[in-house]
């Protein structure tokens, strides 16, 4: 029997019995990826395969639903993983200068992982504290109000093994990066390749030729437009649509 076998095994009872809380399977799936990544330290392509299975989903579902998450890590991370907001918010308050500061404090960039295996970096988007700006979350525990004195104090703390919040588990030695492919440029500190022509920081994808022209119609046919469209009522049960027709 594989090790993951064996926690497998050991996980069942937990698994089955959040599966038993939804009336719908589906419903598990995140808590259940959540229940493996806290013994592993990511959400192992073994895990997916797991949940998978146990609920009747297909892997692709599984993967797809995971990838969607920061809350997910697919790849071996640092013990600590330490996920720097870069919401608007945040971006306002300061988030370019602490991003830059942990950069430099910890020595590797957005989706790197420290050479001992301490460290795992990302800058994610808005956390959803915008009213704590500039925040971030270390293994998915929010803090807040961030300072380069706070950072240079959480560290110290970490190395010492005395930060109030747990290690994570570590099943594998974590690469040196875990970047994917959509995050190639980010992690490069380059555009998408739809941005590339593109000098203006703030305008990186371009006018939206389409939506120009749309507007254009919009304001030239202004009695055609007025009033509630009828799009979204065709797509309605009958009932409902003459509800809100009323």
């Amino acid at each position: 029997m594989s090790d993951f076998d064996a926690l497998r095994e050991e996980l069942k009872p937990q698994c089955e019995a959040i599966a038993a809380q939804y009336e719908q399977p589906r419903s598990a799936l995140l808590p259940l990826v959540h229940l493996f990544q806290s013994r592993e330290g990511y959400a192992s392509a073994d895990a997916m395969r797991a949940v998978s299975e146990m609920l009747d989903l297909s892997l692709a579902v599984v993967e797809s639903t995971v990838s969607f998450y920061t809350l997910f890590y697919r790849k071996p991370v640092g013990k600590y993983m330490l996920q720097v907001c870069r919401g608007l918010a945040c971006t306002l308050n300061g988030a370019e200068d602490i991003m830059a500061y942990f950069r430099e404090q910890l020595g590797i960039g957005h989706l790197e992982t420290t050479d001992d295996g301490l460290f795992s970096y990302e800058e994610v988007e808005c956390l959803a504290a915008c009213d704590r700006a500039t925040c971030m979350q270390v293994n998915l525990n929010f803090v807040y109000d961030l300072t380069p004195a706070m950072i240079d104090d959480m560290l110290v703390a970490m190395r010492a093994g005395k930060y109030a919040v747990a290690p994570l588990p570590q099943t594998q030695a974590p690469p040196k990066t875990w970047t994917l492919r959509q995050d190639m440029q980010v992690s490069r500190g380059e555009k998408s390749a739809g941005a590339q022509d593109q000098s203006e920081p703030n305008n990186p994808g371009g006018l939206d030729r389409d939506g120009i022209i749309m507007l254009d119609r919009i304001l030239s046919d202004e009695a055609r437009f007025k009033g509630r469209t009828k799009e979204r009522l065709a797509n309605m049960e009958p009932a409902m649509a003459e509800a809100i027709e009323e």
